[in-house]
């Protein structure tokens, strides 16, 4: 899933996949908002609830994301902002790629075929680490 430009590393990933023999399909989200504010049976027409394993891919902070990603999916994207280069190099560097989504949709496909997993907790230095695998 994505919005905008991440859309083409979204398809590129999906090619991907597909050649290694994995079906995967894109869906783009022009608008977050407007996707969450349709009525229930549309949104499940779009995300069928009973696929689990999805990714979504987001050049901007990633909040909100997981709503449709779901316990089962992953979350590429950035966390922070202010560095400067051309979009090419800042993706590669921080690593919104298509190989990352690629390696999110495995991960994810795992995930799904396993039980939903619970947080944890803290571990002994009090950071709580969450079972999502979002990067």
């Amino acid at each position: 899933m994505g919005t905008g430009s991440e859309v083409q590393i979204a398809v590129a990933a999906r090619e991907a996949l597909e050649a290694d023999g994995v079906p995967a399909r894109v869906v783009s989200l022009p608008c977050c908002e407007w996707f969450a504010a349709q009525d229930r049976a549309y949104r499940e027409q779009v995300l069928p609830p009973t696929v689990r394993a999805r990714v979504s891919v987001e050049a901007g902070v990633p909040t909100g994301w997981r709503e449709f990603v779901g316990d089962a999916g992953r979350v590429v994207g950035l966390d922070h902002f202010g560095a400067s280069a051309a979009y090419t190099v800042l993706y590669e560097q921080f690593g919104l790629t298509v190989g990352a989504v690629v390696v999110a949709a495995r991960e994810s496909l795992a995930t799904a075929g396993a039980p939903p997993a619970a947080p944890a907790g803290p571990d002994n230095t009090g950071v709580l680490h969450a079972p999502t695998g979002d990067r």
